[in-house]
């Protein structure tokens, strides 16, 4: 488990046996209000072609204690950076959801001689198109983040989500324990971004994995960016909210294996 020069924990899984292919590895970054172990049910199908690097998100998790207010993006991007070097390759594929997503992006715009390619699930280029993020801040303050942690619950998994009762109390568990400081931070961060014009020079293949039922990230957002960015793939999972990497982790692990493979061999 180490740790980053900016005390954010690392953990590094590799299944790859020595004689295989040697492959770019990849760096996981999660979203708002979990942690690293969102990850866990990609690495049975990534691990064993891909060192896998993935890291608690700094105000989160074991990165709890690295938050400070007034966090910027080019810090999150910095924090990033730093999880890649611990991959150990020239050049690594960043895999990010939600917030981690953006991030990803920010980070292969600004540093696209490391970022061999990105794969972003229900994430944006785009604050102005966020639905709900603008009104943490009021209704954490007025209801505490225990009802806040039960309305995201809604917003990422349907009733019938093909997660088991213990996924779902994990994940609940998590949420209601987040500090609240930086999920309204970091929303209104995310809420007031847009990468627009910045993406269309983005030199890397992207793959866009989307819900159809966000109520923060609709469709037509991922749409839009693929449109933008001049190598982009768009996947859509028909009856998802905003957990799609949680709760179809396979599918989605999947997919973005069949991607890098096919792309890069």
């Amino acid at each position: 488990m180490p740790a980053t020069s900016t005390g954010l924990h690392c953990d590094v899984t590799e299944l790859k046996a020595p004689w295989d292919t040697v492959r770019a590895p990849i760096v996981m970054h999660h979203g708002i209000g979990t942690n690293a172990a969102i990850w866990s049910g990609w690495l049975p199908v990534l691990a064993p072609h891909h060192r896998v690097v993935r890291f608690d998100t700094r105000g989160f998790g074991r990165s709890h204690g690295t938050w400070h207010a007034g966090t910027t993006m080019d810090e999150l991007v910095g924090d990033l950076m730093q999880a890649v070097a611990h991959a150990g390759a020239p050049k690594v594929h960043l895999i990010g959801e939600s917030l981690g997503g953006t991030v990803a992006l920010a980070a292969a715009l600004k540093h696209p001689q490391r970022i061999a390619s990105v794969i972003i699930s229900n994430a944006t280029h785009r604050g102005t198109g966020i639905g709900r993020v603008r009104g943490w801040r009021e209704e954490i303050g007025r209801d505490g983040i225990a009802p806040w942690a039960e309305a995201m619950m809604t917003a990422r998994f349907t009733d019938d989500s093909p997660i088991s009762a213990a996924q779902r109390t994990w994940f609940a568990h998590t949420q209601a324990a987040s500090d609240p400081a930086p999920i309204i931070q970091l929303g209104e961060l995310l809420a007031g971004l847009d990468m627009s014009d910045a993406v269309r020079t983005l030199a890397m293949p992207l793959l866009i994995l989307s819900p159809d039922g966000s109520p923060f990230i609709p469709a037509t957002m991922a749409a839009e960016l693929k449109g933008l960015v001049p190598d982009a793939e768009l996947m859509v999972f028909p009856g998802t909210r905003h957990g799609l990497p949680f709760s179809h982790a396979r599918a989605c692990a999947e997919a973005a294996l069949q991607f890098l493979h096919r792309r890069f061999g």
